[in-house]
């Protein structure tokens, strides 16, 4: 049950993202670094996917609850729901560009330059240990840094050309 609850919000979070990649669009948005994006989706449909058969094949699914993992699971989706909140309209999955904005840093932003890129290495390591999937736990973080080694680069040449505006 568990699962498919976190399923179902990453479903949602991807229904906002693309209503607020249509929003930017329409005022002249621009999408850089497309290249790389299919290995994000790559990357978290194989994190379920191993996440379910390596819970099942251990028969890890009707594990007891460890409470430690749920309340740093929960820290995370806070965390993650205020960087959302925070760009509000600027929130997206992809690198895009509004010319002729100001830069966003409040929320964790203010704090952080990539604070949810964080937050998803955080979830990708708790997730999987909720569900006594430790091989999962493993790969998958380490996945997401190797591609955070191309997308933070990019994203921050982008960025930059937003703050030069």
């Amino acid at each position: 049950m568990m699962l498919l609850i976190i399923i179902s919000q990453r479903l949602g979070e991807l229904v906002i993202a693309k209503n607020n990649e249509k929003w930017m669009k329409e005022r002249g948005g621009i999408e850089l670094g497309e290249g790389h994006y299919k290995w994000f989706i790559i990357l978290h449909v194989f994190f379920f996917v191993s996440l379910f058969f390596e819970s099942t094949i251990y028969n890890q699914v009707n594990r007891s609850l460890n409470y430690l993992l749920l309340f740093l699971f929960i820290v995370t989706q806070l965390g993650r729901v205020w960087c959302i909140a925070s760009l509000g309209r600027f929130w997206n999955t992809k690198i895009i560009i509004l010319p002729n904005v100001t830069l966003i840093r409040n929320g964790p932003y203010k704090y952080v330059k990539h604070p949810n890129y964080i937050i998803v290495g955080m979830e990708l390591l708790i997730i999987p240990l909720m569900f006594g999937s430790y091989i999962t736990a493993i790969v998958f973080p380490v996945l997401h840094y190797i591609l955070l080694r191309v997308r933070i680069p990019k994203e921050n040449k982008a960025l930059e050309s937003v703050s030069l505006n």
